[in-house]
């Protein structure tokens, strides 16, 4: 079909329904700048049609989803001005709204799949699908596993059954063949079946996988329209296949251009600040994150950079978008955050901002019980606490060399630290003592002097109170991207350095 025809029904499309969009982000850590991108092209897509915005949460990873993550993202979506219609916090016609209030949902669709002969139980165990992945290399194959590889003899699958053995729910995906999936911008985009898995739908705990969880939730929740990252395009043939399975309409895909390192590389925490509330820590204005976020693959008809979320949300156009991967560029945003300040603010009103983010009660309160032992007059108060209101601190190589540790063995720790808090969900300070106090031992060194760089790194002095509390207060991000400063400042770690180290980290025995 011509790409204008396509683009043609599309657009039919919308204008004959109730178009309902929607973000279902997981909470397992800081919100991301990602999310925060695709929910903003979610919300101007729904109501440049009059329709509505929803807010899922897909809490299926029940060991690393909590609570307190759930929160984060609604206060750092609210702060953006990024509000939705329905949602866990505002209910609506089409709840529950948070994945694991549906299990039984999903277990039922993923019965009727079973039942129809479009899904089947899996017994594999994990070193039998290595095996099996090794067959087919081995055999000179490119293809992915298929149910053919994965399904055992009756007599067998009854004998693991009776043995309460655990099993997953696949789904039959085809052997060969082209997948042709349409796409909002991209037109047709075609796909090779064989790279296509027998995808998992239900885990051995009975919870499902994303692709099951949101094609039955879209299409319950009457989502219209999934507008998502790029990184979905390779799913889009399961996803397709499911709802045909079900005999359900699909919703207009979209899949949005990916943020990007400068280095062109997914745009990811071990290399640029992710979190939402990195940025809000930092001092930039919610405006200018919102109009530096738009700018991240579209542009307004008249092409100026500033502009505000109603000004985006008067002009939008999905077809503006760009297909070329937006570079994150830090420099850019802050200068952008410069206009908004100088532009766009009274006197007053920057007051008002500074009060807000850093000097009002609630943050005094949590800082005080940290510094007021330390303090003799109240002007104390801010040379002691600077570091927690600063950036990136304006620390040199000349800071680190009065510590016991040789610059190798400082970068060595700063570097298994930054990867340790990579993957560390409960960012409080006993979680962080615990981590920190496991590596030093791994490293065989007293707390104190393990510490060290840390507190350079982290407060700029080692005269700070404790880097634990100083951590705990800057947040997760905040933390991490003063780390890889002090990395670069004391030298920086090459590619051949960065692979023994990473090595070495993996094969650290910390009782972790």
């Amino acid at each position: 079909m011509p790409y204008n025809k396509v683009l043609l029904l599309a657009w039919e499309r919308i204008v004959s329904m109730t178009v309902r969009t929607r973000i279902a982000p997981s909470p397992t850590g800081d919100p991301h700048v990602g999310t925060a991108y695709i929910a903003l092209f979610n919300l101007c897509f729904a109501k440049q049609h009059g329709g509505q915005f929803i807010l899922r949460i897909e809490d299926t990873d029940q060991q690393r989803s909590t609570a307190k993550s759930e929160q984060m993202i609604y206060d750092s979506l609210r702060w953006l001005g990024l509000d939705w219609d329905e949602g866990p916090d505002k209910g609506g016609d089409f709840g529950p709204y948070r994945q694991s209030e549906r299990g039984d949902i999903y277990q039922q669709y993923a019965q009727q799949l079973i039942d129809q002969g479009h899904a089947f139980k899996c017994y594999r165990t994990p070193k039998e699908l290595d095996e099996l992945r090794a067959e087919i290399k081995a055999d000179g194959e490119n293809r992915a596993l298929k149910p053919f590889d994965l399904l055992l003899s009756e007599a067998e699958q009854q004998q693991r059954a009776n043995d309460g053995q655990p099993f997953v729910v696949r789904m039959q995906v085809p052997e060969s063949g082209t997948c042709v999936v349409n796409d909002l911008l991209r037109g047709d985009i075609e796909l090779d079946w064989s790279m296509v898995d027998a995808q998992i739908l239900l885990k051995s705990d009975g919870m499902p996988t994303y692709h099951l969880a949101n094609v039955v939730d879209d299409h319950l929740m009457q989502i219209s329209h999934v507008l998502r990252g790029e990184e979905w395009i390779n799913s889009a043939p399961k996803h397709q296949l499911l709802y045909q399975y079900f005999d359900w309409p699909m919703p207009q895909l979209c899949h949005l251009p990916l943020l990007r390192n400068p280095d062109k590389s997914k745009l990811s925490k071990r290399k640029n600040p992710t979190s939402i509330l990195y940025y809000q820590r930092m001092g930039y204005l919610a405006e200018a994150v919102v109009n530096y976020l738009a700018r991240m693959g579209w542009s307004m008809p008249d092409e100026r950079e500033k502009f505000s979320l109603d000004d985006m949300l008067t002009a939008f156009d999905i077809q503006r978008v760009s297909l070329g991967g937006p570079i994150f560029d830090l420099d850019k945003l802050s200068w952008l955050n410069g206009l908004w300040i100088r532009e766009s603010l009274t006197t007053e009103q920057l007051a008002d901002q500074l009060t807000a983010w850093a000097l009002n009660r609630d943050n005094l309160l949590t800082v005080l019980p940290h510094v007021q032992a330390r303090m003799d007059t109240l002007s104390d108060f801010i040379p002691k606490t600077a570091f927690l209101v600063a950036g990136q601190l304006t620390i040199t190589e000349a800071d680190f060399t009065a510590l016991k540790l040789d610059t190798n063995e400082q970068v060595k720790i700063l570097q298994f630290c930054l990867w340790r808090f990579e993957s560390l969900n409960d960012w409080q300070r006993d979680a962080l003592f615990a981590e920190l106090s496991g590596l030093a031992e791994a490293f065989e060194l007293k707390l104190k002097d393990f510490l060290a760089p840390l507190f350079i790194a982290v407060a700029g002095t080692t005269a700070s109170f404790s880097v634990m509390d100083a951590m705990a207060l800057l947040g997760s991000d905040m933390t991490r991207a003063r780390l890889r400063h002090a990395i670069e400042v004391l030298g920086g770690v090459s590619k051949k350095q960065m692979k023994a180290l990473d090595k070495a980290y993996r094969g650290l025995n910390t009782g972790q």
